[in-house]
């Protein structure tokens, strides 16, 4: 995985107040890179709890001057010529993650990649437009960036632990790895990796002499990864040869997994989602989750029980787009 050097736009609006959902974007963007410059554009008091991560991430921020209806597109302007002026006099940084899903930055997407940037683009399934999905290189929901708590470790017998706790570790470890293509690293760049993610890291905090040892430690208590030799090199990547140990849903227990998938988002401050996104979530922890599996033909028929449940209402938006509002 070559390491790229992130310039991150952050619309503040798009991101809501929560100090979870900022930390999970700029671990999205860590793993891919470095972060040389990050900006966040319409601050203003209510988003005081995030002073500690913008700080510590050396953010600088846009202050939102309240003044007519028109302070948006003002807002929006600024942060295109921010992006430019960063794209023109910053040869350093070959990569930009723009946290917004408005298509008013579809042109600049445009101009970006023709100075042969990537763009990686972050917004929440209700506010993004396709035409600035599709423009760019890579696009991530912000529902799916958002963090869950991590599980138990699998095993009774724990790693031996000091400061560190493994089980965060491991949950981290996992969205590293799953973020490559090929699901798999050297444990060299998983350090390298973690040590963007974490300047005080240290495998010494989770009772470890070595790196390797660590590693470990870590694929002991997940189930998802394993590690193995390969030419001389550590590797570490998800473990794919044994499907009778994934989870499954069937019709006693799929409603209880849709649940925990909806609170999870409504936790984190997201009203409306998009049935892609639901669907990726459920799939994330049930990778073999068919709809016929539960007693259902399509997922449309998934979400018609749910809205029978009342634990969500079916809409649709101005652009003809289905979303899921969660009660």
């Amino acid at each position: 995985m070559g390491t790229s050097n992130f310039a991150v736009f952050v619309d503040l609006e798009n991101v809501g107040a929560k100090e979870s959902l900022l930390l999970s974007i700029i671990e999205k963007v860590k793993i891919r890179g470095d972060i040389l410059l990050g900006k966040v554009y319409g601050y203003t008091d209510r988003y005081t709890d995030l002073k500690p991560v913008l700080l510590s991430n050396t953010f600088a921020v846009v202050p939102s001057l309240r003044w007519g209806k028109v302070q948006k597109n003002n807002l929006d302007i600024q942060l295109v010529i921010d992006a430019m002026e960063v794209a023109y006099t910053n040869p350093l940084i070959d990569s930009f993650c723009i946290v917004s899903g408005d298509s008013d930055y579809t042109p600049l997407v445009g101009r970006l990649k023709s100075m042969g940037k990537h763009v990686l683009g972050i917004s929440r399934s209700e506010a993004a437009s396709s035409i600035f999905v599709n423009a760019c290189n890579e696009f991530v929901f912000l529902e799916s960036v958002a963090k869950r708590q991590p599980k138990k470790a699998k095993k009774e017998e724990r790693a031996i632990e000091e400061d560190g706790d493994i089980n965060e570790l491991v949950a981290t470890v996992e969205t590293i790895v799953g973020d490559q293509d090929e699901e798999q690293m050297y444990a060299s760049e998983l350090k390298d990796t973690l040590n963007r993610l974490r300047p005080d890291f240290s495998e010494k905090s989770y009772g470890c002499a070595t790196f390797g040892k660590l590693v470990a430690a870590i694929t002991k208590n997940s189930d998802k990864l394993t590690s193995w030799m390969e030419n001389s090199s550590l590797m570490i990547g998800l473990d794919t040869e044994d499907e009778d140990k994934e989870p499954k849903l069937d019709k006693g227990n799929w409603l209880p997994a849709f649940e925990q998938a909806l609170s999870h988002f409504k936790d984190e401050g997201f009203d409306r989602v998009n049935p892609s996104i639901l669907k990726a979530t459920i799939q994330a922890d049930y990778p073999s989750f068919e709809e016929k599996q539960i007693g259902f033909k399509r997922f449309s028929d998934v979400m018609k029980a749910l809205e029978k449940k009342g634990l969500l209402v079916i809409e649709m938006d101005d652009a003809h787009t289905m979303l899921l509002r969660i009660c």
